[in-house]
């Protein structure tokens, strides 16, 4: 079917995307600038990042939906997506180079009234003061008069049977109120509900919101599991009691880091410091974990140096083979440097490299356990039988919570 819809970048949000307008019938492209990358969608092969599986990707694929690295068919597209990745840079804030890169290849194309919606996280004003320059320059078109453009943040939780692209409601911010409503039109078409903002750096402020709220409160059951800990406290029962409350108390739990696509948001040239305290508390949690891995080995006559240690679940999110900023990798690293000697275990994942070595994998999962002198759960894949490793093991500290109460020491 000829394309009306043209994704550009199809990672973690442009992929969900394109499933979507394909399984509704809206003939999709999704645009890659690599060739390489383009061809191994169109034989089935999805990124490693798990964002679809193979058969999902199949099914796109015999629906129509197609990846190119030929910019000439935005040309021909009534409605673009810019899903670009937006990573934290080294210092911290995002980095916009691949939304800049997609609105520029975008704009050479760009035709009258044609739809473009922004839905990268970004900071409030991007897409007015970054990408509408670029559209405008490169096509000599004006937004809001010539062609509409929109911002509709992101808005997918990776693995979850609950929440998907129809019964997620999605925010709609616009230029113009016209523009506003040609967005809501096309994800009208997508999902139940769509929310209108009253613009575009209210709809980019949303997703600054929804993230930060996540990440802030996060560090504070860090915080609470630190503090439990040195106080002899059993921070998951404190947990289990507190979101009883039906009121005014959403529940959240400690983990050793936290990992996935979507960092704290910041905005450059404005302080936060509940949300750069938060990204603190957070980034010091691989640390916490290694310092209480090398606590009880020694509580238990053994030192950290030449112990044998097996790393379960090394991927960012229960049951998903993506590792983006997994905090099993800075833990690894740590353990490493203290002279310990690694194994792991992911069924997601079949080989694992930190800082350039190797790090073997355990095939017999039980026979590991027994053998290592300490077993970190670092992510709870649904396939571990955690009764059956917490007997098996000579020592278990769960950083997930996810084990019976009393089986295993806990985070």
């Amino acid at each position: 079917m000829p394309a009306d819809l043209a994704v550009l970048g199809l990672g973690q949000l442009g992929l969900p995307a394109a499933q979507a307008a394909t399984a509704v019938g809206i003939g999709t492209v999704g645009f890659v600038p690599r060739p390489q990358d383009a061809a191994a969608l169109n034989a089935g092969r999805p990124p490693a990042e798990g964002a679809l599986t193979a058969a999902e990707l199949r099914r796109m694929l015999a629906k129509g939906f197609r990846a190119t690295s030929d910019p000439a068919v935005l040309g021909r597209v009534r409605t673009a997506l810019i899903c670009a990745p937006t990573p934290p840079a080294t210092d911290g804030a995002l980095d916009l180079s691949a939304v800049r890169a997609a609105a520029s290849t975008l704009a050479t194309r760009l035709r009258p009234r044609t739809l473009v919606v922004l839905e990268s996280t970004v900071y409030p004003g991007t897409t007015h003061e970054v990408v509408r320059p670029l559209l405008e320059r490169g096509s000599g078109l004006r937004a809001g008069r010539d062609f509409h453009l929109a911002h509709a943040p992101g808005r997918l939780d990776p693995g979850s049977r609950a929440f998907g692209y129809p019964n997620t409601p999605r925010v709609i911010g616009g230029l113009t109120p016209a523009c506003i409503e040609a967005a809501a039109a096309f994800y009208g078409r997508l999902t139940e509900k769509v929310v209108r903002a009253r613009g575009l750096p209210e709809a980019e402020a949303a997703k600054v919101l929804e993230t930060n709220f996540r990440h802030v409160n996060i560090a504070l059951v860090n915080e609470m599991a630190v503090l439990c800990h040195e106080l002899g406290i059993d921070l998951w029962d404190v947990v289990r009691c507190a979101e009883t409350k039906p009121f005014g108390f959403q529940a959240f739990r400690p983990g050793p880091g936290v990992g996935g696509h979507g960092g704290p948001v910041v905005h450059p040239g404005h302080r936060q410091p509940m949300v750069e305290l938060a990204r603190d508390i957070n980034a010091r949690m691989p640390r916490y974990v290694v310092r209480r891995a090398a606590a009880l080995l020694n509580e238990h006559g053994k030192s950290a140096r030449g112990a044998h240690l097996l790393l379960l679940g090394v991927t960012y999110k229960p049951d998903l083979p993506d590792q983006e900023r997994a905090p099993a990798a800075e833990i690894a690293g740590r353990l490493l440097g203290l002279g310990a000697r690694l194994t792991f275990h992911d069924p997601f994942v079949t080989a694992w490299c930190i800082g350039g070595r190797q790090v073997p994998r355990a095939e017999s999962l039980y026979e590991s356990a027994a053998a290592a002198d300490l077993t970190l759960l670092l992510q709870h894949h649904a396939t571990y039988d955690l009764q059956g490793l917490a007997a098996k093991a000579q020592l278990l500290l769960d950083t997930c919570g996810a084990t019976p109460a009393g089986a295993a020491h806990r985070l």
